[in-house]
């Protein structure tokens, strides 16, 4: 049972440990190597690997010798269940489609166990992933198992965490708050278990609560690393507890994340993971922070690092730069038509620039050169917008690092089109609730309407998320709620 434990909080290498022991108690024990298969790769994103096979040969060579190791109906079915998983030919879309087929059948068999129904939940989740139009239906469909297993028992970890599987989107989120809740209090010492609670958490935007438990994560993932280890977990919780510290205004914990994430690659030299998540967090920092920086445009940055130089150059005034930054990410974006976020980090900064542009043309009365360039970047805009709006709703920090809703909502403040404006930043806290830079911009679109019931509202929703005295944007929410 402990191992069974880990396995629904996908600690792969402690169920794998609990399984190996139990063999070497018992080496018939046929659910024994059953568990073991499922230790090898991560259930919804892990490669093809051979290890989940493996593990079945040492309880037996043939399928038929190995269910014959099972000493009832349904546990041998749980096997054919890891059958489908270990040995379907193809790859892994076709391995989960298998293994959530099989974990149907037995559920038919078997409607009123609790562990069945736990393994068809998450097999469903797998296998939601390859079905394309059918993924939102498999996800309700398993997150109502998942509802029901939690309502019968809310202590049974994989009830809790498959439920927040299931919701993991800001319409649906707020189905799943009471079993992050609770997840967040049983969760074992296991790093995803941890981290997990706080993909409901971020849907919420409840800061302190995505740092905390990224904190958490973070510290189980060090304690189990080895050198030689994978170290997937630690650039998650580094990725994801930064995000939550930069959105409570923490810019001392951003920079300790960053040099976590440092150690991290200085510990795994190569490692192409940890190289990009040290990339994103330097990018993010400098986005959020707007503490913006220039750097030579040279060959070797990623979209994430191109993202922060253009939005830097354009900030700071070096719009050649910018437009060299926009004309690389359009290169990068041609190479991956189908990446939305490469398409979308393209018009933002090609927008950013443009934007730029028209208001230093306008400032020079130049309103021929200036209003075209204008209605340029506003086009771009609009149609990153609809890239981003056709896509999957967000579920977890932000993607790409600018919302491209709120930085519509920026560059349209700075035309003047605070309607507009306003519309823009309420639709980026739809999708990403609480955000203090969207309700930052919402409060200061409110003001320029002369609204200023909804500003108040947005300042001080502000000075619920940050309350250091010396932030200009602050002090600005102090002024006015304290006028209005």
């Amino acid at each position: 049972m402990l191992g069974v434990g880990y396995l629904h909080s996908f600690g792969t290498t402690q169920a794998q440990e609990a399984f190996r022991r139990a063999q070497e108690l018992d080496p018939d024990f046929a659910m024994a190597y059953w568990g073991e298969a499922f230790t090898y790769q991560h259930p919804f994103f892990g490669a093809l690997s051979e290890g989940p096979g493996q593990a079945l040969m040492k309880l037996a060579p043939t399928p038929e010798l190995r269910l014959a190791k099972a000493p009832n109906d349904k546990e041998k079915g749980y096997l054919k269940a890891a059958e489908a998983y270990a040995m379907t030919p193809g790859g892994m879309p076709e391995r989960r489609i298998a293994w959530n087929k099989a974990m149907e059948e037995l559920y038919e068999k078997y409607p009123d166990d609790d562990e069945v129904m736990a393994f068809y939940v998450v097999s469903t989740l797998a296998a939601a992933g390859h079905s394309g139009d059918m993924r939102e239906r498999m996800n309700m469909k398993a997150g109502a198992l998942a509802l029901e297993l939690f309502k019968k028992n809310d202590n049974h970890p994989g009830a809790a965490h498959y439920v927040i599987h299931a919701f993991d989107d800001p319409i649906h989120a707020p189905i799943a708050l009471e079993a992050a809740l609770k997840y967040r209090d049983i969760a074992p010492a296991v790093s995803h278990a941890r981290h997990m609670p706080s993909h409901i958490f971020i849907q919420h935007g409840m800061w302190d609560m995505v740092a905390e438990w990224n904190e958490s994560a973070y510290q189980v993932a060090r304690e189990l690393w080895r050198p030689g280890d994978a170290v997937g977990e630690q650039n998650h919780a580094t990725d994801w507890g930064q995000y939550g510290d930069l959105q409570r205004g923490d810019l001392a914990r951003s920079e300790l994340w960053i040099q976590r994430a440092r150690e991290t690659l200085s510990e795994n030299p190569g490692d192409r993971r940890s190289a990009g998540t040290l990339a994103i967090m330097e990018a993010r920092h400098t986005i959020e922070t707007r503490q913006w920086k220039i750097h030579d445009l040279s060959d070797d940055l990623d979209a994430n690092q191109l993202l922060a130089l253009g939005m830097s150059a354009a900030n700071l005034g070096e719009l050649d730069l910018a437009e060299r930054v926009g004309e690389r990410l359009g290169q990068l974006a041609s190479d991956s038509p189908n990446n939305a976020d490469m398409q979308i980090m393209h018009a933002e900064v090609v927008a950013l620039a443009k934007s730029k542009r028209a208001e230093e043309l306008l400032r020079e009365g130049l309103t021929t050169d200036g209003l075209p360039q204008q209605e340029e970047a506003l086009t771009l805009l609009r149609e990153a917008i609809a890239l981003e709006e056709r896509g999957r709703l967000p579920n977890g920090a932000a993607s790409p690092l600018k919302p491209v809703h709120e930085l519509a909502g920026e560059i349209h403040l700075t035309f003047g089109l605070s309607r507009e404006a306003a519309e823009m930043f309420e639709a980026s806290l739809l999708r990403l609730p609480n955000r203090p830079l969207s309700v930052l911009g919402a409060a200061r679109a409110y003001a320029a309407m002369g609204d200023k019931e909804r500003a108040d509202a947005m300042y001080e929703q502000l000075l619920s998320i940050w309350n250091d005295d010396s932030w200009a944007p602050v002090q600005e929410a102090k002024r006015f709620v304290a006028v209005n």
